[in-house]
């Protein structure tokens, strides 16, 4: 059974008007002529822009791509808390019926850069085979007074008309800073944003299939009200990977790498500590520079050394956060 939406009610009712009056060819071209009605034909199609934001349609067509959860390595605890709270209520809704308790709206993601916050969100949503948003919170600010807020219904009003849906909000510090009486107007502003995300998270039916993963790398500036359970219920932390878990990630970049002779991955797992998984994959990708420099068609356990070390300098410059649980 095809679930009509508001966006394609709303695409509907445009063809139905526009053909009455006078266009047979549902196209720009059909519709901008110089016909008797042309003023009404524009007129029908600036209605149904009016209720269609661009924003959010940019959003809905952002493609998740084909992540597995095996292509991410060192977050196997993450990654089935992440299940629990986004993937189960929504495979098996009936499971939380009868133990009798209320499924998770969403949870929260933080920890330092680069260490797959982004990369787990896409992969629930690619395994799920669902509607994903993908919002870039800076985005939403807009210098005009209630367009921000407007732009939270919208996507909200979306994501429940394209049931089951994820939304993920990376970056959600920029909207969702702690509040404080006094400031700019743009300072308010932000905060009447985060206010409107408030109250379309708390204007969710639990039971509807429609969930939150936000993610940030600032969770101590975020506004208390945000990560009270009821919102987000549940806080996972993104840690950096330990020796292990650096192994793992580097034999899952390092994959699909064309090698000469046996490499050696916990030697130069020695030489990656306080790396993240991005910094890993930098790792293989100077590795293949290096044998592209030398003009060979292969990476050796020296390329890989080589690497390893020049990621390490650049590291250098870098200051280490402390991440403390929220």
């Amino acid at each position: 059974m095809m679930v009509c939406t508001a966006y394609e009610r709303e695409r509907d009712r445009l063809k139905d008007e526009l053909q009455s009056l006078g266009v047979k060819e549902f196209s720009l071209s059909s519709i901008l002529n110089d016909g008797p009605n042309a003023g009404k034909q524009i007129s029908a199609v600036m209605r149904f822009l009016k209720n269609l934001d661009p924003l959010v349609y940019n959003m809905s067509h952002e493609d998740p791509g084909s992540v597995s959860y095996s292509e991410i390595g060192g977050l196997a605890e993450q990654i089935r808390e992440l299940r629990e709270v986004i993937e189960l209520p929504l495979t098996n809704p009936e499971l939380f019926q009868r133990v009798g308790i209320i499924p998770p709206k969403g949870c929260l993601l933080y920890g330092p850069p680069g260490t797959g916050k982004t990369l787990l969100a896409r992969a629930v949503a690619s395994q799920l085979d669902c509607n994903f948003l993908k919002v870039v919170s800076s985005s939403i600010v807009d210098k005009y007074i209630g367009e921000s807020a407007r732009l939270i219904r919208e996507m909200f009003n979306y994501a429940r008309d394209h049931q089951p849906c994820i939304i993920f909000m990376d970056e959600i510090d920029a909207i969702g800073g702690r509040r404080f009486s006094e400031g700019t107007s743009a300072d308010r502003e932000i905060q009447r944003t985060l206010m409107e995300l408030l109250n379309q998270m708390d204007g969710f039916d639990t039971l509807h299939r429609v969930k939150m993963i936000m993610a940030t790398n600032r969770p101590d500036t975020l506004d208390p009200a945000l990560l009270r359970p009821g919102r987000l219920d549940r806080k996972i932390h993104i840690e950096l990977p330990n020796e292990q878990a650096r192994l793992d990630i580097l034999k899952i970049h390092s994959g699909p790498i064309t090698k000469h002779g046996e490499i050696d991955y916990e030697a130069i797992v020695k030489l990656s500590d306080g790396f993240n998984g991005a910094d890993l994959r930098n790792v293989c990708t100077e590795a293949g520079m290096f044998a592209i420099r030398a003009d060979h068609e292969y990476v050796t356990q020296e390329d890989f050394m080589k690497a390893v070390r020049k990621v390490a300098d650049s590291k250098k410059l870098e200051s280490k956060l402390d991440y403390k649980p929220v």
